[in-house]
Formats: structure tokens, C-alpha cells, sequence
């Protein structure tokens, strides 16, 4: 059947849903790569009229990843909510856009239909819209989370500590532990990326930062976002794991590429459930995303780099997680070109995570040959702080030595609290306060003296 739009003398024509929402995709440079993007912004424009006339039913019917070859349409279709749905049904992709826009659509209504909502519905809305709007449709979803602390209330965003180190070095991460801490970050989760891959590598991170947070009692959740199965190991080895981290992608494809299915996660979950570390809550999954990784590894089966990233959240969804972030600029310029590009893609990201109900983070970043600065971070980071970003990233300097790519610091997340009054889990905010970190406010105090944390400072020189 295909779509069409008409613009004056010129006629055009998409031959199927896959076709139209590649073809009304922002301009970015893995479509460009991929050779599915719009040939010209005229066509770009009538890609966007052609899908505002697309009823939401129609993505029920025509799947862009055939059913029969991807679990993830089979996910996605198996579970779709058809009473959530309901209430959605009769608008189009252009209708869908005004009520999200209108006053009336607050944050209860968007949880109520969030379960009707397909990430290929999501994705195609989000095409239709303004960075404005998709921020403030974004700003009205909280997405609240729990395992030692609560994630995602109003008026908080927090902050994951990410102490990597070259060579995994003790020292070297529990100083930028303690760096992090005294500038009122971590309470997302305190999150390593190994150097390396072993079984002992990894333990021997597991059992630091738990011996940290145990001797500080700090009311925060620990990860060594290694593979799935590495953790499956330290788990069977007597590890103390509280999160279970995997990147994902949108298609199944793209997961075998990661060497992971849906039973694997599931597998890794129940296994960490059956630990019983959680306090307040049991979300213990930690997802990372990024556009283009689908590309990257031949999966993506000719659906534009967003709209795959989007399926990628009805994996996550399936999961019940912790947190979720889009690492939005670290594939490189042949996906994200610059700065415009990652800022919009951060935006996107976001939106549709929360729109599906994720409790989304981001972590706000680029690589060293992307055409962006900190100057585009920045202006990502303000804007996110302003649509309710669930948690972003807290690197020492912003820099991170071990993945050698530039993102967010603990000061960085300091001027976003100031600028937006915004606190952080409330558990953690109590700690920092009990700890003389922070006053009443939320406000960071000078430390010194004897101060405990301190103490872990001395004992970390040479």
C-alpha cells in the first residue's frame, strides 16, 4: 500500500513504515551511513506529514523486524497492553502529538497508558516534535525506582559514580570514590567499568566498593557492568553483586552480537533476586543503550538508528530495571556527527524511554573525534536537567581515563542541582547530611579534620 504526501508538484512515496520513519528521522549521520535517510529536507518534511496521517493501530499490524525472525517483536507484540491502548487507539501519529502536548496529559495519564505503548509508537511521535517538547512531555513522567535507595522522585536527579581506572588499580578507584562522594554524588549507583575481564578482576571490584559502602553504610547500590554471564560467575563464586548490568540493543540480532537473548536475562535476574540485597526495593537491572549499535553490528535490518534504540526499551521494560541510560555520544561521529546531533539524540532518548516508562538516565558524552565540545555536553546536561532526567554521570574531571571519552563530573551535577534546586535520593541525602557533607539544603560543605571519609584518604597515599 505504502504512504504518500504531496508538497505542490512533487509527490512522494514510502513504501512501508520502515521506509517513512527512516525517512522523517532529524537528519544524523548513521542513517546517512546506513543509506536510508531522507534525500533532502523537502522529503524529510513529507516523511513528517505522511506519518502524522498514520493511525497508532497501524504499528500493531505492520511490524518493521518480522515476527517470526526477532524476539524483540515478538516481545514487544506479545506484551503489548491492548486495554492501556485503548484509550490511544482512534489517533493518529499527529494526534498522538497533541495530547501529549495538552495540559490535561499529566504524569499519571502518561503511567496509565505507558503499557499501550509501542517503542515503534514512541519513536515515530517523537519524530514529529520540537527539542522543547520533547522535553516537556518528558518533565511530567517520573519513573520511580528502588533497591537500597529511591531513584526518580520530582524535583531529584542522581548521579552515578563512575571510578574507572586503566589498570583497575584499588587505590586509584577508591580515590575517585572518595572523590565523588565528597561532591554529593553516587547515589544512582556507584558503577565501574573493568579493564578487565576476569573472574578475579571482577570480584576483587565487587568486594571493594561493597567493603566501602559497607564500612561508610552508605544507602547505595554497587555494579562491575561487565558481561552478563561474568556476573552470573561472581555470582556462583559468592560475589557481592547488587546489580546486574547488560547493554542491549533493538533487535535480536543485535543482541547475539552482545551474546545475549532475552533468557539470559531473565537467567541473570533471577539469580540476583535470590540474593536478597535489596532494602527498599528489588529493581536490580542496570541497561545501557546507544543509538547506532544496532548499525554498528549489521542488525539493524534497515530501521533508522532511533527508532531501534527505542525497540531497545521494550527489552529493558520487560525487566523491571534500576536504570536505564542512553551513552549517547560514545559510538562515534559515524552515527552522532556533533554536537546537534548528540543533543538531539539525548532528547529523543530520553523521551521515549520515560514514555514507555523507564526511569531514564543519560550519560551526556562524546569521543574525542565527534565535531562537539563540553560546551555541547553542557547544554545537553541543562536541558535534560530540565525534562526530569532520572541520573547522569559523575566522572572525576569529566574525563575518563580508562574508556578515553569525555562526559559528565561531579561538579557538573553540583551546578545542575544549584541551577534547578534539585536534591537526590532521599536516602543518600539523609547520609550526606548525617555524614557533615551536606546541610539541610542539599547544600555541599567544606570537609575537613577528622572527618571520616577523610581518614580513607589517608590510608590511600603511597
Amino acid at each position: 500500500m505504502g504512504y504518500h504526501h504531496t508538497a505542490g508538484h512533487r509527490r512522494y512515496r514510502f513504501d512501508d513504515l520502515r521506509t517513512l520513519l527512516a525517512a522523517a528521522s532529524p537528519a544524523r549521520s548513521g542513517d546517512a551511513l546506513a543509506g536510508i535517510a531522507a534525500a533532502s529536507e523537502a522529503e524529510r518534511m513529507a516523511a513528517r506529514f505522511a506519518l502524522a496521517e498514520v493511525p497508532l493501530s497501524r504499528f500493531l499490524d505492520e511490524a518493521l523486524v518480522p515476527y517470526e525472525a526477532d524476539e524483540i517483536t515478538r516481545l514487544i507484540v506479545d506484551t503489548h497492553d491492548a486495554a492501556a491502548f485503548a484509550e490511544i487507539a482512534h489517533l493518529t501519529v499527529g494526534d498522538f502529538r497533541e495530547w501529549l502536548l495538552r495540559h490535561e496529559t499529566d504524569g499519571e495519564t502518561l503511567a496509565r497508558v505507558a503499557p499501550g505503548i509501542t517503542p515503534e509508537m514512541a519513536a515515530a511521535v517523537s519524530k514529529l516534535m520540537r527539542n522543547q517538547e520533547l522535553i516537556l512531555v518528558a518533565a511530567r513522567r517520573r519513573v520511580v525506582t528502588r533497591f537500597r535507595n529511591t531513584l526518580g522522585l520530582p524535583g531529584r536527579m542522581a548521579v552515578r559514580l563512575q571510578p574507572n581506572h586503566p589498570t583497575d588499580d584499588p587505590r586509584g578507584v577508591a580515590a575517585a570514590i572518595l572523590d565523588g562522594l565528597l561532591y554529593g554524588c553516587g547515589d544512582a549507583v556507584v558503577g565501574i567499568n573493568p579493564a578487565g575481564d576476569s573472574l578475579v578482576a571482577i570480584t576483587d571490584l565487587l568486594r571493594l566498593t561493597d567493603t566501602l559502602r559497607e564500612r561508610f553504610e552508605i544507602p547505595t547500590q554497587t555494579c562491575v557492568l561487565t558481561h552478563v554471564t561474568h556476573t552470573l560467575r561472581a555470582i556462583e563464586a559468592g560475589a557481592p553483586v547488587d546489580l546486574v548490568f547488560q547493554s542491549i540493543g533493538g533487535t535480536e540480532a543485535t543482541n547475539r552480537s552482545f551474546g545475549i537473548d532475552l533468557a539470559l536475562l531473565a537467567e541473570a535476574r533471577a539469580a540476583a533476586l535470590s540474593l536478597g540485597r535489596g532494602t527498599v526495593g528489588d529493581n536490580l537491572m542496570y541497561f545501557e543503550t546507544g543509538q547506532g549499535s544496532a548499525l554498528s553490528a549489521g542488525a539493524h535490518h534497515g530501521v533508522d538508528q532511533q527508532t531501534v534504540e527505542a525497540r531497545a526499551y521494550a527489552v529493558a521494560r520487560h525487566f523491571a530495571p534500576l536504570l536505564v541510560n542512553t551513552v549517547v555520544g560514545f559510538i562515534g561521529p559515524e552515527y552522532l556527527y556533533d554536537g546537534r546531533e548528540i543533543t538531539r539524540a539525548g532528547l529523543e532518548d530520553h523521551f521515549c524511554g520515560k514514555l514507555l516508562g523507564l526511569p531514564m538516565g543519560c550519560d551526556v558524552c562524546y569521543t574525542n573525534h565527534a565535531e562537539a565540545d563540553q560546551n555541547d555536553m553542557d547544554n545537553l546536561l541543562v536541558l535534560l536537567a530540565a525534562a526530569g532526567v532520572n541520573f547522569v554521570m559523575g566522572v572525576p574531571g569529566a574525563d575518563d581515563i580508562m574508556l578515553n571519552y569525555q562526559s559528565t563530573s561531579f561538579h557538573d551535577a553540583a551546578a545542575m542541582r544549584q541551577l534547578f534546586g534539585l536534591g537526590r535520593a532521599p536516602e543518600f541525602e539523609d547520609w550526606l547530611r548525617r555524614m557533615g557533607i551536606a546541610d539541610d539544603g542539599g547544600r555541599l560543605l567544606p570537609v575537613a579534620g577528622r572527618h571520616p571519609l577523610l581518614g580513607l584518604a589517608e590510608e590511600l597515599r603511597p
